[in-house]
């Protein structure tokens, strides 16, 4: 089992920036792929940042060049970086750990925590 747990939203202006933690406990997320996905009101979730266990990054169009997802595995934690936040980019942020095993996989998310872009 792994528990997740996002800080760090909030309320900024467009422009700003905000910096999201992914605090994770009973496993290290070493090998894990780690997510951040993005959801609000009428819309499906949607994956915004995504790292591999070797480390490759990814993201959705709508973010590259301003968002960085990045991971410490001393403290088993992984985060996003946000730059020239716009006001769509906002929503609740959670945090998601997948592994795909022989006979499974295993899906893990936090509880979210919400980040509201003014304009």
């Amino acid at each position: 089992q792994v528990q997740l747990v996002e800080s760090g939203g909030g309320l900024v202006q467009a422009g700003g920036s905000l910096r999201l933690s992914c605090a994770a406990s009973g496993s290290s997320l070493r090998v894990y792929t780690m997510d951040w996905y993005r959801q609000t009101p009428g819309k499906q979730r949607e994956s915004v940042a995504t790292i591999g266990s070797g480390g490759i990054t990814n993201y959705a169009d709508s973010v590259k060049g301003r968002f960085t997802i990045s991971r410490d595995v001393a403290k088993n934690t992984v985060y996003l970086q946000m730059n020239s936040l716009k006001p769509e980019d906002t929503g609740t942020y959670y945090c998601h750990a997948g592994r795909v095993v022989i006979g499974g996989k295993y899906d893990y998310w936090g509880q979210g925590t919400q980040v509201t872009v003014s304009s």
